[in-house]
């Protein structure tokens, strides 16, 4: 067994302990959770998209379907989620990877697990038949001691069915953090970090992440693959749109 697999679940085992001890409140309005962890259902309700959302920018759309006219013609790529980082939840999947606070993973996942399924069955994106955490550089993992973008896929595949794949793709190099980093400079700084060890066989991936901004670590990535010819779709706990998208129609 490898450094970073002995790390994964040493953390695995620390986290699964502590969440066993705490009391079950919600981490929005601290009430008691009945069913489930992290989240109370009327919290969540009111934090989760109300309306159709263009898949590829964010923005509000008036009517039922995928895309807004302007990401239809630039074929955008599709990103899943089920919240809008900016309306509550963004301080609970902000604390799943900057303090390893994972009360909220359960819950957050089968919220975008549903979102995923109505999605397809309104047949506005394809079924897909492998999970592809996005990677962090050994460096990283070993000082964070988890990627959280492998424990939300491993949440997902659980409760999908979907297998996962955490060696396909790699992170070759310990970029600067794309917090606080402006579109193009996110663009110049992930230049050449991520690489395929293989190829993917499958013809219709999941690309996973905690959160999307401007999507430039997805379509960094979506770019390798779909040069070996794979569709990629991105899913993710949150978006992170652009200021007021949410509040305009496309």
């Amino acid at each position: 067994m490898d450094e970073v697999s002995v790390w994964r679940r040493a953390w695995t085992y620390v986290v699964t302990t502590l969440a066993q001890s705490l009391p079950n409140r919600c981490l929005l309005c601290h009430q008691t959770v009945i069913e489930g962890s992290g989240v109370c259902s009327l919290c969540l309700q009111r934090c989760l998209y109300c309306g159709p959302v263009c898949l590829g920018c964010g923005r509000s759309l008036v009517n039922d379907g995928a895309f807004c006219g302007a990401c239809r013609v630039l074929d955008a790529l599709p990103v899943i989620a089920p919240c809008s980082y900016h309306q509550g939840l963004g301080a609970s999947i902000a604390a799943i990877k900057y303090q390893g606070q994972f009360a909220a993973l359960d819950v957050l996942c089968r919220a975008l697990m549903a979102r995923v399924t109505q999605l397809k069955e309104e047949g506005e994106i394809p079924p897909v038949s492998l999970l592809l955490p996005v990677p962090l550089h050994p460096k990283r993992l070993k000082t964070r001691g988890f990627n959280q973008a492998y424990e939300i896929a491993l949440s997902l595949s659980k409760l999908s069915g979907i297998p996962l794949c955490d060696d396909l793709l790699q992170r070759r190099r310990d970029t600067q953090p794309q917090a606080g980093l402006t579109g193009k400079a996110r663009r110049k700084n992930l230049l050449g970090a991520f690489e395929l060890t293989g190829n993917c066989h499958q013809g219709s991936v999941a690309l996973v992440d905690d959160v999307v901004t401007t999507g430039s670590t997805a379509n960094e990535i979506a770019a390798m693959l779909q040069h070996q010819g794979v569709r990629v779709q991105v899913w993710c706990l949150a978006r992170a749109e652009a200021p007021g998208l949410l509040d305009t129609f496309g």
